[in-house]
């Protein structure tokens, strides 16, 4: 079965989270286990997120989204050459 996927921005508030237990002196375990997931879990998320803020991980989506629609725009560019070489050289 599996399991829920937690937004970015939930997956942020929930590493912050971590960061006020051990403050409180809590270990990494009992403070992981408190937000309900697994360490492994954890230390990908904080691979990933580790130190962003909301405003980061805003700009983050928005670059994604722009890196996306401009790999799309350069494969289509691409097939378009493909197509008026093939074109030029008379091989139909």
């Amino acid at each position: 079965m599996a399991g829920k996927r937690e937004k970015p921005d939930e997956i942020v508030s929930k590493l912050r989270q971590v960061e006020v237990l051990q403050g409180q002196g809590a270990t990494i375990a009992e403070a992981v286990r408190q937000i309900g997931v697994t360490q492994q879990t954890f230390y990908r998320w904080r691979k990933l997120y580790g130190g962003m803020g909301r405003v980061q991980l805003k700009r983050l989506k928005e670059l994604e989204k722009e890196n996306q629609r401009l790999r799309r725009a350069v494969s289509d560019l691409t097939l378009d050459k493909l197509i008026l070489t093939e074109a030029a050289r008379g091989n139909f």
